[in-house]
């Protein structure tokens, strides 16, 4: 599903964030991506999502080498994408429900197909009944739960979460592992970039350390 191939990514002014980074993540794989903190693990996410390009080497998505992807063509790849991040990007001057439905009205969903997707996604993080709070609302477990549905509602086949528990307490960033393994369960490749120690102990999942930019394990 995802080749990576001598990935290398500088950025201006000499900071190195990947070198050579050779990985393969198959269909309905779930992985965590570790590493100390500058390893490059956020870096590899947004390139995976062509958020980012690369400086060396290829990324192969479902097929597609991203690198020859014309800029038209993106947000047609990222919708096989689920992305999550540390900064959730909620929108505060609507509705927990409005925040899940945007996606839907981006991609021109029928109205009531809209609803019923959204509140079953919100049904999934056990948020239907705060549906109509506003995000500010919500404790911090709650917006990043109220992402992941946001994240989830047009059924992507691959989710994609850099720090989604870094800014939460023991229990909350639980419940969110719980979460992701849940739609790993049924068949969502789910690729985490964390330095959790709980993602360690995570059943069937893989783990891709980085250190310094490279592939360590």
């Amino acid at each position: 599903m995802i080749a990576c191939s001598g990935v290398g990514k500088r950025y201006p002014g000499g900071l190195t964030a990947l070198a050579d980074v050779n990985c393969e993540i198959g269909t309905g794989e779930m992985v965590f991506v570790t590493g100390h903190s500058g390893a490059g693990k956020s870096t590899l996410v947004k390139l995976f999502a062509a958020i980012e390009r690369p400086t060396a080497g290829s990324i192969v998505v479902n097929g597609q080498n991203l690198a020859a992807l014309r800029p038209a063509a993106l947000p047609y790849l990222r919708r096989n994408f689920g992305l999550v991040f540390q900064d959730q990007k909620l929108l505060f001057d609507r509705s927990a429900l409005d925040n899940v439905l945007l996606p839907l009205a981006i991609v021109g969903a029928p109205r009531q197909e809209a609803l019923r997707r959204a509140q079953a996604a919100l049904d999934k993080v056990g948020l239907l009944d705060r549906a109509k709070a506003n995000p500010v609302a919500l404790s911090g477990g709650e917006q990043q739960r109220l992402a992941i549905a946001r994240a989830v509602v047009n059924r992507p086949a691959i989710l994609l979460a850099d720090e989604p528990t870094a800014n939460l307490d023991a229990d909350s960033a639980a419940g969110i592992l719980d979460i992701f393994r849940a739609f790993h369960q049924v068949g969502v490749t789910v690729i985490i970039a964390t330095h959790d120690p709980q993602s360690h102990a995570q059943p069937g999942a893989r783990m891709l350390r980085l250190a310094h930019g490279r592939i360590a394990a």
